[in-house]
Formats: C-alpha cells, structure tokens, sequence
C-alpha cells in the first residue's frame, strides 16, 4: 500500500538506503571512539554518587584523575576496579574522594590482575543496568494499572520555572487540564555543562536544571497524578549537550519516559564538536533502548533558522539519519519520536495546504513511530488571537496527519514565559480541536495528484537529492558546509573536543558489552 500520498516505494526504499550509507561511517567513528561522559555514565552505572563540597561531581573527579595517569583510550573501568582491589576499597564513591585527594594512582593492570578488574567492572554496571531494567518493568506495570490516554496525538507540556519545588505542581496542574506529557525544560545553557549538577535545585534560567534529584522528585509527583487521574502520565527530559550518556543513564535509573536525544541539535545550535556528539549519542540511545525511553529528536530546530519551505528536505533527511542511527543502537519504531514542525511563514500562500504535505509526508514514511509535532514559534507576533489561531491550525495539522505526540503551542510564545492561565487558554484549544475533529483523519484524503500529492513528492525527491550528494562527500562533511539549519560545523572544531579519545587496542567497556548483547 502506498498511503494517501501515493508515495513511489522504490524511492523510499532508496531514501532509506541512503541515509544507511551516509550513517554508516559515523557509527563506525562512534564505535571506535569514546569520551569522558560515555566513561562518566559506565561509573554512574557502578554506582559512583555525590560531590564535593564544590559541587564537581565525583564521577568527573574520578574519570580526571583516571584520565591524568593512564589516559582515555582504554576507559575508565578497568583501571578504576583494579585500583579497588590493590588499595582494597569496598565502595566505588570512596575510592573517587581518595582519588580527588590525589591518594590513589592507577595503572592500566595486565594478566590476572586485568582480569579481575574486569570481571569487577561489568558485574557493578550490571548491577546499574538491572536497576534499570527494573525501573522499565515498573513503568509497564504502571500503564497496565493506570492505562494510556483514551486517545492520540498524546499532549506534551512544558513546565520551566527554575524551581523544582514550583515546577511539580505546574507539572500536577498541567496533568489535570488535561496533559498526558511534562516536559521539564532545562536551565539555559546547561547542555554546555560538561558534568550534571547534583540534587534538588531551586535556580534556574529559564529553565530548571537536570539533576538526578530533580528527576526523581517529578517522576514522583507524577506519579501521584497518575493515580490521581486514572492515566499514566509521562515524564520527558533532555539527553542533549556534552553529558548525553549521563544524563540517558539518570533518566533510565529514574524512569523518565521520553528525552529529547539528538546529536544534531547540539553541534549545529551549540556548536559541539561532531565527533563527541555522534559518539555519545550512539551510547545513549544504546540505554534509551534498554530503558524502554521514546526519544525525541531535534529536527524541528532546524526551521527556526532555515525557511520552512525551502529547506523541507533537509528536515526529512535528517529524520531518515535519525531512524537509522536509532535502529542500529537497538530502539524500536516505537520509541522513535521524530521531530518535525509547524513553523511556514503563514502568510506565504497556501501555507496550510504545505504544512499538510510535510507532515502526512513524515507519518507516511514513519508509520510506527510516535513522530513529535512542534507548534508554531518562528512566525508567532506577540497578536495573541492570532497566535491562538494559528495554534488551532497546528493543532487540526495534528489530528488530520496522525501525529504521536502534540507539543501544546502558547499564542504567548516570543512575548513572556507562559503564564498558568496562558497554559489553560492553550489546552483549551488542543481539546477543543481533538473533540470536534479527533476522528476526521479517516475523512482526510488528498486528492490524488493534487498540491499536497505534488509537494510531499517534490520534498521526498529532494531529500533522495540531498541523500545523493550526502553519499558522495561525508555526512561529517555535509555538517561542516551547513547543510543543516544553515550552521556550520567542521568536525575538527567545537566545544568538548577535548574529550574524545580513539579506542586502544585494550579498550574495555562494560556497559557497551552487556548492552550490546542480544537480549
């Protein structure tokens, strides 16, 4: 069957071919790399806690000071469990003070003692990766008590005080009205952060910042309202920026349900080196997959920088490299929250009619994956009503194409930080739009060979264009001319570049080798 778009199946065959081809030396890269957040999370997972009285947490104390003596390229693990059975310390967080304190060496241990450490190791981040595993089962227990929303597109909030003391009843309020998603958007700037904050926090900018705490705490909250309300509500945070891995380990240890996971974000908009975000990305969505966590990707970002219409293609590409490199680090169609958005100038002409061809095009060529619809921002006034309109066509896109998840848009956006009663006036809108036309997806078939047929072609054949060139160059290569979002990015520049290292020929990690076995 070829759908409402009567979309050729040998070209979206190719599409996909391609996007493997042009993916395919970049997991070659990530797999033969790693960095000191992909080591930071193997720590975490063996139960590494804390910090010091500075607030530098102890798992970067300990991959420092690892990292002084013996270097990168073999990971952390092995030297970090040989030195806690030469100094005959019980507890991984200890032996980090001791190390911070500059009381403990390590070396890079060979024979027996290389053996032990390594069988140490891997049955600590085991150990993190049952807790996970667990937290996974909880969670599907959870849904088969409380149940799914009645309905889709699920409807995805976002709560961002800076506090998370007044984040959890925003989140709780939110859920009443009608929310079956919280998002706690992070601090402002926090993606660049080369460590995780530790505990509760009550400061942020807009935005509250990702601790382990804080996803505690929420989940927490949220799960009284899931009893409260008779539906599970789910949690979403970021796995962005240069602590990708740790953050993706803390959201399975924690049971959030979605994060916003994407490598492309942080090196076009926050100029991260490629090369650190393609590797962490691949370790993180290895954990994504284990822990049962829906991803959400960042294509949306790209159409706040590059016209809407012009640069459609690009979106759709990048969506192909995202399911690609998702699959292959082990997630399920299920867990794929694509992204793409609602941002075409409204005043070009038949601006919902294109809207219409982009977004049935990504159900059409998705059909398994709970694909992310991102409001209008790029367009948005501060004309509130015509803003709030221009949220109910978002909204009718929505319901018409299939979308998965539906970020609520504020007819606010760009004028002040949405106020509760902003929120309100917002999920109004989505309910009002899902109850009167919630079923009208069945009614809705272009006709065939009409503009929305022609325009979804016209974006897929470009997209197989792009592929084309993509293919014969290199994808790091297509970043660095800022084919994307109109950045760019060489490979050999960005912020944590310094914190890459090639694999030696002894590299061992733990977490990769029981992730990566059949399960």
């Amino acid at each position: 069957m070829t759908g409402k778009l009567d979309l050729d199946p040998q070209l979206v065959a190719r599409a996909r071919e391609l996007a493997r081809r042009a993916g395919q030396p970049v997991v070659e890269l990530a797999r033969s790399h790693t960095t000191v957040s992909v080591e930071r999370a193997v720590l975490r997972l063996a139960g590494v806690s804390g910090a010091d009285p500075d607030g530098i947490p102890w798992v970067n104390r300990l991959v420092d000071a690892v990292v002084a003596d013996v270097g990168l390229g073999r990971g952390v693990a092995v030297p970090v469990f040989d030195a806690l059975v030469r100094e005959q310390i019980a507890d991984v967080t200890l032996l980090a003070q001791k190390a911070a304190a500059g009381s403990v060496r390590f070396v890079v241990p060979s024979g027996r003692a290389a053996t032990v450490a390594r069988r140490a190791a891997r049955r600590a981040v085991g150990a993190g990766i049952r807790r996970i595993d667990r937290r996974r089962v909880e969670r599907e227990r959870l849904v088969g008590r409380y149940g799914d929303p009645a309905r889709r597109p699920w409807i995805y909030l976002i709560v961002a005080t800076g506090d998370i003391y007044e984040d959890i009843p925003q989140a709780q309020a939110a859920a009443r009205a009608g929310a079956d998603v919280i998002a706690v958007i992070r601090s402002t700037g926090q993606s660049l952060l080369d460590y995780v904050p530790e505990g509760a926090t009550r400061e942020g900018f807009a935005g509250t910042y990702a601790t382990q705490e804080n996803f505690r705490l929420m989940r927490a909250a949220l799960d009284e309202s899931s009893r409260e309300l008779g539906r599970y509500i789910r949690l979403t945070n970021y796995a962005s920026g240069l602590c990708m891995p740790e953050m993706a380990t803390l959201a399975g240890l924690e049971r959030l349900d979605m994060m916003l996971n994407d490598s492309m974000y942080g090196i076009l908009f926050r100029d991260i080196n490629p090369v650190r975000t393609f590797v962490d990305q691949r370790f993180s969505r290895q954990v994504h997959a284990r822990a049962g966590i829906i991803i959400n990707t960042g294509e949306d970002n790209y159409l706040t920088t590059a016209d809407a219409v012009d640069e459609a293609h690009t979106v759709t590409v990048s969506q192909l490299l995202n399911e690609f490199f998702a699959h292959e680090a082990g997630l399920a169609d299920w867990q794929l929250g694509l992204g793409h958005a609602f941002e075409i100038n409204p005043d070009v002409p038949e601006s919902l009619r294109l809207e219409l061809a982009h977004a049935l095009l990504a159900r059409e060529l998705f059909p398994d994956a709970p694909l992310k619809w991102m409001p209008p921002t790029k367009h948005m006034t501060g004309d509130v009503f015509r803003g709030n309109l221009l949220d109910g066509f978002f909204n009718l896109v929505g319901t018409l194409t299939g979308q998965g998840i539906l970020l609520v848009g504020m007819m606010t956006e760009a004028v002040v930080t949405p106020w509760l009663s902003d929120r309100d006036i917002a999920l109004q809108n989505v309910r009002y739009v899902l109850g009167a036309a919630g079923g009208l997806r069945e009614d809705f078939v272009p006709a065939s060979g009409g503009f929305i047929q022609q325009r979804a072609h016209r974006v897929l054949g470009e997209a197989v264009e792009l592929l084309e060139r993509i293919g014969e160059q290199s994808l790091l290569t297509a970043i660095a001319e800022g084919t994307f979002g109109i950045m760019k990015r060489p490979a050999d520049r960005g912020k944590g570049l310094d914190g890459v290292a090639a694999h030696e020929a002894d590299y061992y990690n733990p977490a990769t080798d029981i992730l990566e076995q059949p399960a």
